[in-house]
């Protein structure tokens, strides 16, 4: 396949944030490959990772032709093998499984911002790869009966319009709130799924931080998960809904890091931007007045909360800079 022009800045950023997510995601399947007991598990999990190294290998070469310096990213320094284990039996196929959900959407995104044919097959194959990888997660947690359910529905028999304005009600303290749809549950119940799962990473990345800092700011992403559990359990609870039961995997008792504080951190920080796109999907089709000012609460909590891990993680020198236009703004003075 020719390429017939220059990368782009934008093709260039894509690049670059795609080396640092795969370079995470090579480290922490080399942790859970070493630490995991259940041979189907380690079978994905060493699938999955064989493959990562392809594209972190395909990306180098494209780099690499086009005289481009090569990421850090996340290397062997990383990752700690060998140590106690830090997570239950599953966390490992659960922590895969939202791993791809975030690569799934991130490879959507930078296809749509490539021109160029082979960047333009990189992400479709990519997008092939995260789903496939995403399906075997979820049918080896169903097979396990620790995938929680969404809950059922009767099948609608007929069409129905919005009754007027009254559809949207839901700030008015004297009127009846209408029953949630189930456009709105389905955002709501992946908000608390995340979250429960958020809160028992954090947990076990608060165990064994090695800055006092950085524990601290895992606790603080502990109690913020826990927030939003509880506020949107509430509001599914108000509806007679079901809210999502907890996984039998969570955080052991170990307080040996399996990771280093900046993987910990960019991994943390990578769940902070999916929350806030999640968040933001859900404000848009959130019909009843009450839930978008919910979720637009709860996505400036997440974004304070990011930014502030930045700022950390540019404190303690693990904030690799993307590729700057500085160079080419001096080209053209």
């Amino acid at each position: 396949m020719t390429r017939d022009k220059a990368i782009s800045s934008s093709e260039l950023a894509t690049l670059w944030m795609t080396y640092q997510e795969k370079t995470m995601i090579q480290r922490i399947l080399e942790y859970f490959i070493e630490d995991t007991e259940d041979e189907q598990a380690k079978e994905i999990l060493q699938d999955t990772h064989a493959n990562v190294l392809s594209y972190v290998d395909r990306i180098t070469g494209i780099l690499e032709s086009e005289g481009a310096v090569i990421p850090i990213g996340f290397t062997e320094k990383d990752v700690h093998t060998g140590v106690p284990k830090l997570f239950d039996n599953h966390f490992d196929i659960m922590f895969l499984r939202l791993l791809t959900e975030i690569s799934m959407g991130l490879h959507t995104l930078h296809l749509s911002m490539s021109h160029r044919n082979d960047l333009i097959l990189l992400y479709k194959d990519l997008s092939v790869f995260a789903q496939g990888v995403y399906d075997k997660c979820v049918d080896y947690l169903q097979e396990r009966d620790v995938l929680p359910s969404p809950p059922s529905v009767t099948m609608p028999q007929t069409i129905e319009f919005a009754d007027g304005p009254s559809y949207m009600s839901g700030l008015n303290l004297f009127s009846e709130k209408r029953a949630l749809n189930t456009v709105e549950v389905s955002f709501l119940y992946f908000a608390i799924e995340t979250n429960v799962f958020g809160m028992q990473l954090m947990t076990g990345f608060a165990q064994v931080a090695n800055e006092p800092e950085v524990k601290k700011y895992f606790v603080k992403g502990k109690e913020l998960s826990k927030k939003i559990v509880s506020d949107f359990t509430g509001v599914l609870i108000q509806s007679d809904i079901q809210p999502p039961s907890t996984w039998g995997a969570n955080a052991t008792d170990s307080t040996v890091a399996p990771f280093s504080d900046k993987l910990m951190m960019y991994c943390t920080s990578l769940f902070c931007n999916f929350g806030l796109g999640s968040n933001a999907v859900g404000t848009a089709f959130s019909l009843r007045s009450d839930l978008p000012l919910k979720l637009v609460d709860k996505a400036k909590d997440i974004l304070t909360y990011g930014q502030d891990g930045g700022k950390l993680m540019a404190k303690n020198g693990w904030l690799e800079q993307p590729p700057s236009m500085e160079d080419r703004n001096k080209l053209i003075k």
